[in-house]
């Protein structure tokens, strides 16, 4: 399974972003695709995601702000996630991870490399 997070940059306090994370090689099925963070000496906290069903759940500090949407194209799935009005403590890397069937027959989460989302004030 490989993991392409990109989309992260550094913008104004108010400012938008749009993260993109392609999901691709020997998938069977996917079902979660979640969005998380990290702040520098922060846990890493959930933001939002989607099932394979199109439900979504946001963390209470985004409703409102993101909006994650889901698509594919040839061999890739992408989870899509729009920041609006964001906010200096937004600032973090952001990590997508997907929960996937693979040939192994196991259903496992997955961890993207990390795309850094820098909100200045």
């Amino acid at each position: 399974v490989q993991l392409q997070a990109s989309g992260g940059g550094l913008v104004q306090a108010g400012g938008s972003l749009r993260l993109s994370c392609g999901a691709s090689g020997n998938i069977l099925a996917l079902n979660a695709m979640t969005w998380y963070r990290q702040a520098p000496g922060k846990e890493r906290e959930l933001v939002a995601g989607m099932g394979s069903g199109g439900r979504t759940n946001y963390a209470e500090f985004v409703k409102g702000r993101f909006t994650v949407s889901r698509d594919k194209a040839e061999n890739t799935e992408y989870l899509r996630m729009q920041m609006n009005s964001l906010e200096p403590e937004d600032t973090a890397v952001y990590y997508c991870n997907v929960f996937a069937l693979t040939p192994t027959r196991r259903w496992d989460h997955y961890w993207g490399q990390g795309t850094q989302v820098t909100v200045s004030s």
